[in-house]
This record gives structure tokens, C-alpha cells and sequence, in this order.
């Protein structure tokens, strides 16, 4: 017994040390001949510091899309249920521009809704989107009180921390890139495709389909840097305080220099918005984790291996 418990706990250190990646999770939504799916990376190392910019830390464990959403998708929602959202620049597996950060809100409401979850946003329609702050009582505050954001919300625009985060962070190196692409070097310009340390930007063409749009985040989330803009959830100034303030917009497009796809670029704008080139991803709280799980199967593959060499 003291020789199995052994094996057992060698299992479960080499797993810690392996460093192992959780897999992409795929989450499904709409109604009959409407469903889709939209795939989410899981973004660890809660409590992180940030970079020297002062964005990026998030203390907790959260989900972003690995991709921005497309315009196929909000033509999706749109047919189970989802009412004036009316993104449309572009078409199928483009992303969805001249896209509102309000219509971005309440794509991300029916995410909720349609799960049988609580509504993000505070959300009005009556001929065009308003939206009132939650009270203290009611709202987010995981790292800090968050009066757009319900407390109750699973699925959610990214603030700009955990945008960035997501975008720029090294989780092996506990620091920053200055690319969205896994490195601090000039991404190579591409107008599609899948290659490292790739992006869409400078081509003066058109957005690419959101799955080739260019090399990977550590995290693995594809086109934070160029292919649209994303909506953050945050206002410029961080507080969160009013309901109409300008909303931080991240990431260029595919017409910009490499400056705008830079950690220390910012940009903004008011909530009313709608421009081609502006698109939006979302996030979410964490899934069951995975790596609890990768460690489970490890740590009982470990065990079973032993007793099979103890029985021979």
C-alpha cells in the first residue's frame, strides 16, 4: 500500500509539471435548425500581475472565444430568437461588424437567456439600445465592483483586463508580449490563414473568416491583433460609472500598421458605434476544470498501471 500511494503521488507531481493545456470547449446555442456552437479557450493563472501598462490582471479563472464572432453566428441567433441585432458589413464566416457595443451586449444576453441563465446587461430596447447600471447589491464584483456586469452572468463581453490578458499574457513566462501573436516581434501580414506570429492587418482588402485570421495567443485565441477591432466591455476610464461613457475598443483591423495591434495601443469609442471595422469576441466564467480532470485520468492511469505490474 505504501508503494502504490507512492507511484500515486509521482503521477500527480509529473502531471503539475507537465504543464498541460486544457482543450478548446465548445458551448451550444439556439433553437432547431439554428444551433450553433461557440468555442471558448479556458484562461488559467488567476491572480496574475499586470503588465506595465497596468491592464491585464485578473484574479480569477475565466473563458474567452477563440474566436471573434461571426456574422453567420448573430444570423443564427437572430433565427431562434434574438431580436435588433443588426450587425451585417460582412457575410458567413466573417466576423459581424458595424456591430454597436449595446447589440454586442445583447448578443451576449441571449447567450444567457437562451441557456436559462441571468442576463448580463442591464439592457433596453425601445427603437435603439439603452442600458441602466445594476445596483451595488447586483453586480460583479470579482475583482472590483463591476456595475455593468451582473453578478449572476455567464456569459459576458470581456472587460479589458481579461481581453488583455487573454491577448498578451505568458503564462510559462509570467509576463507580457507586446503582440497578441505569442511574441514582442512585428507579426508577419498575411490576409488569412493560420501560421505563427501571423496576423491580418495592412492589407487594405477585407476581414478574413474568423478561424484563419492569423497566428495564436498563448491562450490560443485567434485575431486580437488585426482582421476587426473588438468592443471591450469596459469604459475608457475604468470605472464602469455610466452607462453612456465611451467603451474601450482593442485589437486593429485589417487595414491598420502594426502599431494599433500593440499591448500599449488603446482606442475608444461611444456605445452607439457602428463602424465595418468593429467586432467583438466573447467570454465566460471557467467550465468544470480541465486540468483537474487531465490530472484525474493521469493520476488513476498512474495507479492502475501499478497495480497491473504488482499483480504480474
Amino acid at each position: 500500500m505504501k508503494s502504490s500511494m507512492v507511484s500515486f503521488a509521482a503521477v500527480l507531481f509529473a502531471a503539475f509539471t507537465l504543464n498541460i493545456e486544457p482543450a478548446a470547449q465548445a458551448d451550444l446555442f439556439g433553437t432547431s435548425g439554428n444551433k450553433f456552437t461557440i468555442d471558448f479557450v479556458s484562461i488559467g493563472n488567476a491572480g496574475n500581475a499586470a503588465d506595465t501598462t497596468t491592464y491585464g490582471e485578473v484574479p480569477y479563472e475565466y473563458r474567452v472565444s477563440t474566436y471573434e464572432i461571426s456574422q453567420d453566428t448573430i444570423a443564427m441567433a437572430t433565427a431562434s430568437g434574438m431580436a435588433n441585432v443588426t450587425a451585417g458589413a460582412w457575410i458567413g464566416h466573417q466576423p459581424a461588424a458595424t456591430i454597436t457595443w449595446y447589440e454586442a451586449a445583447a448578443f451576449v444576453n441571449f447567450l444567457n437567456t437562451n441557456s436559462g441563465k441571468t442576463a448580463a446587461y442591464n439592457l433596453t430596447f425601445s427603437g435603439s439600445w439603452s442600458m441602466a447600471l445594476w445596483s451595488s447589491e447586483q453586480a460583479w464584483t470579482a475583482g472590483g465592483t463591476n456595475r455593468y456586469r451582473n453578478k449572476d452572468a455567464y456569459y459576458f463581453l470581456p472587460s479589458e483586463n481579461e481581453w488583455y490578458k487573454a491577448a498578451y499574457y505568458h503564462p510559462a513566462g509570467s509576463n507580457y508580449f507586446l503582440y497578441p501573436t505569442a511574441s514582442s516581434s512585428v507579426p508577419n501580414v498575411v490576409s488569412s490563414g493560420t501560421h505563427a506570429h501571423s496576423a491580418v492587418y495592412s492589407t487594405n482588402v477585407r476581414p478574413a473568416d474568423v478561424d484563419i485570421a492569423g497566428g495564436l495567443s498563448p491562450y490560443r485565441t485567434m485575431g486580437q491583433g488585426g482582421n476587426v477591432y473588438e468592443w471591450n466591455e469596459s469604459a475608457f476610464d475604468g470605472s464602469n460609472s455610466s452607462s453612456s461613457e465611451v467603451r474601450v475598443i482593442r485589437g486593429g483591423d485589417w487595414a491598420v500598421s502594426q502599431i494599433e495591434l500593440r499591448s500599449s495601443t488603446r482606442d475608444y469609442g461611444l456605445p452607439t458605434l457602428e463602424e465595418a471595422i468593429i467586432g467583438f469576441r466573447v467570454a465566460s466564467v471557467p467550465e468544470p476544470s480541465t486540468y483537474a480532470m487531465a490530472l484525474a485520468g493521469l493520476a488513476c492511469g498512474g495507479y492502475s498501471l501499478f497495480r497491473r505490474r504488482r499483480a504480474r
